[in-house]
């Protein structure tokens, strides 16, 4: 230890002085001091340091150089007698003593005080804090808290734990083993066990303590407890999910059979043998109830039981056909619907995407539902290839079945698939004829003309024939445009959108180089209100499946329909 003097003399005089360790004397000319030799003392013990002066009858006060501090520094005094300080570890406090003469000069001298910890190791305690009231059952949560632990040490704490199980139930399950508390779930017992936990905790000064505690866990009266899951609201079509593979049992291993359990039509699943399995809702008239039961077998052969309802309703699908759209596509090329990229695409939705579980009362493509029917109104064989009109057994409306093309005009027949019309819908004296049609295209003519007649002729006609009417029914009409749309199928790949099985005899699209038809709503886009007389109604192009508008004094082809146009 290099040892510093400072001599302050009352009279000008030379300085000399000498350093060395603990215990070396410091001269001055006229004084000297040693402080002592160095001391070596375990913490919060007492010590004792001594200095020796000359010449006598001066003064001594000591004071801490460096390291931790000590109660009553700084003091004066020759002898001093004090406790060295609580330390978390191994330390050195370094003391100076100053001596002043009674002559007034000042000598110094340090010594190192050695302080060894003493660390005294924490005490473990554990307490059973929850559940409240006890005994724990099946489900309960178990606190074990080792809060109550301390540090003996004045200034010391505990500040970490580490929980350990030593024995007991291998199914308790804990997310936490480094905290105050630890948490576990009462565990499913076919017998009554005792789990033993073994907590060590550590003090700030790396000492540490262990204690175990043992825990009573009881067996439950039911070991296997079977789960089906919460009822279902589902719609017909839907895929279900029955799921059991919540149930419980002591060893966590077992095996399900489902069975359905009310009454009505059976409802076929993936695999009664799995857990969890699925079945597709069916197509249904009303609303359906389905109660399926599960029943759980662990490895010890003993079972439990439970139960679900699923109510099935109606799809709220529209009393519209769909769109034909069977296919789904990206960017390019056609890909298998239900991509979370190109989501929302028709062939996704409606009808069509259910089209393979609808029961159908005769026949169509994808959802469409059409039967046909002969001359007196009455339902054919699906299969049958004469036939007068077709019935949508979706919307309910009945269409016109268009006759081959033959014959030149006028000599074609009345409902001829050549034939071609003026939107003439009214008489030509009718108020709402003149504003809402366009008097300047030809009267309307005795159908068939040579060149054209008007739609009020045919509906006419076909109305008013003799005998036996139409299809059973004299209420044909034009379609409005939601009704023509109802049947276009934008699925097929061909000359025209409608179906040929079920609408045959499309005229050739030479002949007014298109396949127009008209519906009943006149368009009013672009008109400059009544003095334009709305010359214009909407039609549907058989060709493309587009929605265009036609002057109302050009012509246009017509199929006819029966039915309630409020229901669409």
């Amino acid at each position: 230890m290099l040892k510093k003097s400072l001599v302050l003399l009352a009279i000008s005089s030379a300085l000399s002085g000498c350093g060395g360790s603990g215990g070396s004397d410091q001269e001055v000319v006229g004084a000297s001091i040693n402080a002592g030799k160095d001391v070596t003392v375990i913490e919060k013990n007492e010590f004792t340091v001594k200095a020796v002066a000359s010449p006598a009858g001066g003064t001594f006060n000591w004071q801490i150089v460096s390291g931790p501090s000590i109660a009553g520094f700084p003091q004066a005094g020759e002898e001093l007698t004090v406790a060295a300080p609580d330390v978390k570890s191994n330390s050195v406090v370094v003391l100076k003593v100053d001596y002043l003469t009674t002559a007034g000069a000042l000598v110094s001298d340090t010594l190192n005080v050695n302080i060894t910890s003493n660390n005294q190791l924490p005490v473990a305690v554990v307490t059973q804090t929850a559940p409240d009231p006890l005994p724990s059952k099946y489900l309960d949560t178990i606190t074990l808290s080792a809060a109550d632990s301390t540090d003996p040490d004045s200034n010391g704490q505990v500040v970490g734990y580490k929980w350990e199980q030593i024995s007991g139930p291998s199914t308790i399950k804990v997310e936490d083993t480094g905290s105050v508390t630890l948490s576990f779930v009462h565990p499913l017992l076919a017998e009554t066990q005792t789990a033993l936990w073994r907590v060590t905790i550590t003090d700030d000064e790396g000492g540490s303590a262990t204690t175990e505690t043992s825990v009573v866990l009881a067996k439950n009266s039911q070991v296997v407890l079977a789960k089906a899951g919460a009822d279902q609201q589902v719609l017909e079509f839907d895929e279900v999910t029955l799921d059991a593979t919540s149930s419980v049992t002591v060893d966590g291993q077992y095996n399900c059979v489902w069975e359905q359990t009310s009454s009505g039509s059976t409802i076929a699943l993936t695999d009664a043998s799995e857990c969890k399995t699925t079945f597709r809702a069916p197509n249904i008239t009303d609303i359906v109830s389905a109660t399926f039961k599960v029943t759980v077998t662990d490895s010890a052969n003993r079972t439990g039981e439970d139960e679900i309802t699923v109510t099935i309703s109606k799809k709220p699908l529209s009393n519209l056909n769909d769109s034909g759209a069977g296919l789904c596509f990206n960017n390019t090329e056609s890909i298998t619907c239900g991509d979370d990229d190109f989501p929302g695409q028709d062939a996704d939705l409606g009808r069509d995407s259910v089209s393979q579980l609808i029961a159908k009362e005769g026949k169509g493509n994808l959802a469409f539902d059409f039967t046909k029917l002969d001359a007196d109104g009455k339902e054919l064989n699906n299969d049958a290839t004469e036939f007068s009109c077709v019935r949508d057994n979706i919307t309910g409306l009945v269409w016109e079945v268009k006759e081959a093309s033959a014959g030149t005009l006028p000599n074609t027949s009345i409902r001829n698939a050549q034939n071609h019309y003026t939107w003439a819908v009214r008489d030509p004296d009718d108020m709402d004829d003149l504003i809402h049609s366009n008097t300047v295209m030809p009267n309307p003519v005795p159908c068939p003309h040579s060149d054209h007649c008007g739609i009020k002729n045919l509906v006419s006609a076909v109305n008013e024939q003799a005998g036996d009417p139409y299809c059973g029914g004299r209420t044909w009409r034009l379609p409005s445009y939601s009704e023509l749309m109802s049947i276009v199928d934008f699925g097929r790949q061909g000359a025209h959108v409608l179906d040929p099985e079920f609408f045959p005899n499309m005229p050739d699209v030479t002949l007014l180089n298109h396949l127009h038809y008209w519906t009943i709503q006149t368009y009013v886009g672009g008109t400059e209100g009544i003095d334009a007389k709305l010359t214009s109604a909407y039609i549907v192009d058989m060709a493309t499946g587009n929605t265009v508008h036609e002057s109302k004094g050009n012509t246009a082809y017509v199929r006819l329909v029966r039915g309630d146009e409020d229901a669409n």
